[in-house]
């Protein structure tokens, strides 16, 4: 256990949101090039939510264009302005159909609920000791009968681990050697299913061939009595 971890940081997030309304501007989407980044591209495109929409830590857009592919609507939160207006261009064309939400996702209370809840590459900067706190905001968050779908990886350099690998606060320098604090959990698809077993949620998560992983399920016994069933 990291002291992140014990003694409660809570200055990280706020130290993390820093680090990416800082960073926008040289942000590049290139994460997909890697090995793996096809099933990952694949698994959104077969499995993305249809209706109406919930995209959580939606930063520059990466992933909003095909979302829209298959929802109705789309509502993206995240905590950089500058993400967002860099996702608001991207998606231009579907403006009208999307709905822009800056706001910090440990403190924002969502006033609806969604068909379907989407999270790319956010999972593993979620502090472990905000861990379950997050996944109840996720179900406050949809409506019964719906499913969640996340992708990630657990990549790590060697130059973030400052406070060394069994640590999941990290350090990031912009461009410029700006250095900055952020999350980054090393989650193992087989460690994440049993702790969302754990928090009551019917989800498993697949490694692809290259660092990445995604996850697709929802709640284990939703309202009504109606257990999800994950397709195989």
């Amino acid at each position: 256990m990291d002291a992140e971890t014990r003694d409660g940081d809570r200055q990280l997030p706020a130290d993390q949101i820093t680090y990416y309304r800082a960073v926008a501007e040289e942000y590049r989407d290139d994460q997909l090039d890697e090995p793996g980044g096809d099933e990952l591209a694949a698994a959104v495109d077969e499995l993305a939510p249809t209706g109406d929409v919930l995209e959580l830590a939606s930063g520059p857009g990466t992933w909003t264009p095909r979302l829209l592919r298959r929802a109705t609507t789309v509502t993206a939160v995240d905590a950089s302005p500058e993400m967002l207006a860099l996702a608001e261009q991207r998606v231009a064309a579907d403006g009208g159909r999307v709905r822009f939400v800056p706001a910090d996702l440990f403190t924002w209370e969502p006033d609806r609920r969604y068909d379907g809840v989407f999270m790319g590459f956010w999972l593993s900067h979620v502090p472990w000791n905000r861990f379950a706190e997050f996944w109840a905001l996720v179900d406050r968050s949809l409506r019964p009968g719906g499913h969640v779908l996340f992708v990630d990886d657990a990549h790590r350099t060697e130059q973030e681990l400052v406070n060394g690998e069994a640590s999941t606060t990290i350090q990031r320098r912009l461009h410029d050697g700006t250095p900055h604090r952020a999350v980054k959990v090393p989650h193992t698809p087989q460690g994440l299913t049993r702790e969302l077993t754990r928090l009551g949620w019917n989800i498993r998560v697949h490694q692809t061939s290259g660092p990445f992983y995604w996850g697709f399920g929802g709640r284990a016994e939703p309202e009504g009595g109606h257990r999800y069933e994950i397709p195989r």
